[in-house]
């Protein structure tokens, strides 16, 4: 694994987020349409415009390893299951966030190594957090070592901005904490991230998600010290499966 990871530089991928942020910027500070998908989430011009820009640089410093992008048309299990090494990106995390202006959405690029996330940048444009991870090197928000020192008492429970259910609300009743319960809405893989940076302290995810949703969150979430778990199984989640789609899952420094 250690070969090919070390050919890839951090900075490389840190200044590609960098560069997708600014052009999101620019059609999130106008008027902009949304059109919908089959599925009936949102898609804008921005998403679009990041997918390219993201891709045609992946592919321009490391044309040997193939892609896996919320906008690109899937490829076949068949083909995947093959690879060794691939780039899982999600070009604009939270589209629901962007159309609604309230800057909680992310540029997500994630290395992925068989069924592990290796390598992560998630870059947040309003807010210009900046976090990143590559095994074996560490976790970091804007140059900080993550997890960050945290003076509070508080049990900070992360939750969606869009998705916040009542299945959620009883989850959070049965987490035992001696601790004071704080409830903190947020979008898109920024909730992993809070992990991540010890900003909080356990993120259940109860309705669905892909794999490009968490991916490049969950490396920086594994290098900070702390786990993405399968809810179902108590594993660390597995990426490159059949189903695309993410099982329920929580992401915690305990070991569960």
């Amino acid at each position: 694994m250690q070969q090919l990871l070390d050919t890839i530089d951090i900075e490389i991928i840190k200044n590609i987020a960098l560069e997708v942020g600014e052009a999101i910027m620019k059609i999130y500070l106008e008027e902009f349409d949304v059109e919908y998908k089959t599925d009936n989430s949102p898609l804008t011009q921005a998403d679009l415009e990041a997918n390219k820009i993201i891709c045609d640089a992946l592919e321009k410093h490391y044309s040997n390893i193939p892609i896996i992008s919320e906008e690109n048309k899937e490829v076949a299990y068949s083909t995947r299951k093959e690879w060794e090494y691939f780039w899982c990106i999600d070009p604009l995390d939270g589209t629901k966030e962007f159309v609604k202006k309230n800057g909680e959405f992310s540029v997500n690029i994630a290395l992925i190594y068989k069924d592990t996330p290796v390598l992560g940048v998630v870059y947040a444009p309003v807010t210009k957090e900046l976090y990143y991870a590559k095994k074996a090197q560490g976790a970091f928000k804007n140059g900080k070592k993550l997890p960050l020192k945290r003076e509070d008492n508080n049990y900070i429970i992360v939750a969606s901005s869009s998705h916040l259910s009542q299945k959620n609300k009883d989850f959070f009743d049965t987490l035992v904490t001696t601790k004071n319960k704080v409830i903190l809405q947020k979008g898109s893989s920024l909730k992993l991230c809070m992990v991540a940076a010890n900003e909080a302290d356990i993120y259940p995810r109860l309705s669905p998600t892909m794999e490009w949703d968490s991916a490049a969150a969950d490396a920086i979430v594994r290098e900070a010290g702390a786990m993405s778990y399968n809810l179902e199984t108590k594993k660390p989640l597995v990426y490159n499966k059949q189903n695309l789609q993410n099982p329920f899952f929580l992401v915690t420094r305990d070991r569960i």
